[in-house]
């Protein structure tokens, strides 16, 4: 099938083993940069941006086939979910009953279980856009499915847009109180080549606090400075400068992989939240949200690709926040929509 052969092309990607066929998106703009997307886990396998000579190179970590993608538990590219990030033991509750979800980062649950929203079909529409090629996504998750109360609709748009762009709308509604938190998961790696780290990537993330983490790497609860510690980015800074400092939080989780309090307006509009360049390509990427907060993760345990070859930056509400009333809340109720919008935008340095 194909719509706008210039802009929108799909082709088969290949079954899973229960034998669902999978396709593989590929949008075009006009400057030239394209996304592939796969309806397996509405999974990003490349976004081809160029360098400041006018090269093209995939900026994500990714994988070649789709069983790759059903053995891994890495995310990669994945759309996260019924919950992002970590829920400490799989326990919350919720309007006086008590609810027991799969544990499967010991001792937590982790993006949503065995079985989250990166290892199902999703339905899939391509459409032009007045913004640009767009993928609508959606996928309905039944009452219980992996431990979580209700049914819910979840509706997600990917929009390559003509100004450089990629525009990722969530949209999600439900009919039984649940915990929502959706995010998008790739590794990126600016530089173009998936074998080198991103130490030398320069980073800056408007945010002054932090939600710091206890040994299984879940909130304490505080809502601490970044200020005189190796987590302020408030000024751009290489990756690697203080990754290894000695400093707890950072002991703690091997490198980063700490969630950021950004210094968002709060009125529903996506504000600046971080921007990072890789000096040797020239390569920049912006990212805005409406999310109050965002994880970076530095790739500490990367096994694929090896160690800190690729970063994160999930924009999101706080970790574990079921179970932290001090944190923006995530409970979506029924007549209630959950909507939220991130936007990567790409360019390059100039010299």
């Amino acid at each position: 099938m194909f719509v706008n052969k210039q802009a929108i092309e799909e082709r088969a990607f290949g079954l899973t083993r229960a034998g669902q066929a999978v396709s593989l998106f590929t949008l075009r703009n006009k400057q030239g940069l394209s996304l592939g997307v796969t309806n397996y886990g509405g999974t990003v396998t490349s976004l081809q941006i160029p360098d400041r000579n006018g090269r093209f190179d995939n900026v994500v970590l990714a994988y070649d086939s789709l069983q790759q993608y059903e053995s891994s538990e890495a995310y990669f590219g994945a759309l996260v979910g019924r919950f992002a990030n970590r829920i400490a033991a799989g326990r919350f509750s919720l309007d006086g009953q008590d609810y027991q979800l799969a544990v499967n980062q010991s001792p937590n649950h982790l993006h949503g279980g065995e079985r989250g929203f990166d290892k199902v079909i999703w339905k899939a529409i391509a459409e032009q856009t007045a913004r640009g090629p767009s993928l609508l996504l959606n996928y309905h998750s039944r009452g219980g499915e992996e431990g979580y109360p209700g049914t819910l609709n979840v509706h997600v748009r990917y929009t390559l847009g003509e100004d450089n762009s990629l525009v990722i709308d969530y949209q999600a509604e439900c009919d039984r109180a649940t915990p929502v938190n959706l995010t998008h998961h790739s590794y990126f790696n600016l530089s173009g080549d998936p074998g080198r780290d991103v130490l030398r990537h320069q980073l800056e993330i408007n945010a002054d606090y932090y939600t710091p983490v206890d040994r299984n790497l879940v909130p304490t609860g505080e809502i601490a400075p970044v200020g005189a510690s190796p987590l302020d980015f408030r000024r751009p800074l290489p990756i690697g400068g203080r990754i290894d400092s000695n400093h707890e939080q950072m002991v703690i989780a091997g490198g980063y992989d700490h969630n950021y309090v950004l210094n968002g307006d709060g009125a529903g509009e996506a504000t600046f939240a971080a921007r990072v360049s890789e000096p040797e390509s020239g390569r920049v990427m912006e990212v805005h949200t409406t999310e109050p907060g965002m994880q970076f993760y530095s790739g500490n345990f990367l096994a694929d690709y090896g160690p800190r070859c690729g970063f994160c930056l999930e924009t999101q509400h706080f970790p574990d926040s079921p179970n932290q009333p001090g944190f923006p809340s995530t409970i979506l109720r029924p007549g209630q929509a959950f909507r939220s919008q991130t936007i990567h935008s790409f360019s390059t340095l100039i010299d």
